[in-house]
């Protein structure tokens, strides 16, 4: 069974729900992988607990604890931000925890020439703790909005899909997506688990050439997921 600690934010670990069920779409109930979402929305905000670094992590730990007593076979977190907290949280855990920005890298690694721009849009706790940076680092240049996008792009949409306003939350990221265009960007990665909520909710913008280059994490830890999960 695939653990599932969500919570951080909800929509987003129903997002990966819904990406679970939706690469298996068309088979018959049972053949559906089983999974277990633990909705742990009482985890301490990582953005303002990065500093009471134990706090969250004792948090994270027992949301991992919870899923590993109920006969999960290993544990999916579908938030970016968490994995800051990754190699001291998989040390407490006896069952294997899938790393959410090394799905990215290697996806990428795959599917990039080496030195290639990569544009990150993620919160800005997500790209001060480097969780993307240790991977792409040595491989690719990595691109971040400038502060002021970052705030009035970035930021405010991801305050939007929390609230529930994805159409507006769409409107509000495409400032930032143009400027990792004209960055010539290869691939932009969606750093924050509400953006894909914000791209894809409307087809509108689904059907615009730019999509191929977004990398969903949500979507790549899914496929993830279910790989591991057949072995």
């Amino acid at each position: 069974m695939i653990g599932i600690l969500g919570g951080m934010g909800t929509q987003a670990g129903l997002d990966f729900c819904t990406k679970l069920a939706k690469l298996n779409r068309g088979k018959i109930d049972q053949n559906y992988p089983l999974f277990l979402l633990y909705n742990k929305s009482s985890i301490p905000d990582r953005k303002q607990n990065l500093k009471r670094y134990n706090k969250v992590l004792k948090s994270l730990v027992d949301g991992c604890k919870f899923l590993e007593r109920n006969k999960c076979k290993f544990v999916s977190i579908p938030c970016n931000t968490a994995h800051y907290w990754y190699e001291d949280l998989k040390k407490r855990i006896k069952i294997p925890i899938l790393n959410m920005p090394e799905t990215v890298y290697l996806n990428t690694k795959r599917n990039c020439k080496k030195n290639s721009k990569i544009g990150l849009l993620a919160t800005e706790t997500t790209i001060k703790t480097g969780v993307y940076s240790r991977y792409f680092e040595k491989d690719y240049s990595l691109i971040f909005p400038p502060k002021s996008i970052q705030i009035t792009s970035v930021n405010k949409s991801i305050k939007l899909v929390k609230r529930g306003k994805t159409k507006e939350a769409e409107r509000a990221l495409r400032k930032a997506i143009n400027y990792m265009i004209k960055m010539d960007c290869k691939k932009i990665i969606l750093g924050c688990t509400e953006l894909p909520i914000a791209i894809f909710a409307y087809k509108s913008f689904k059907k615009a050439k730019r999509s191929k280059l977004f990398l969903d994490p949500n979507l790549l830890l899914a496929q993830a997921s279910m790989k591991y999960y057949k072995k």
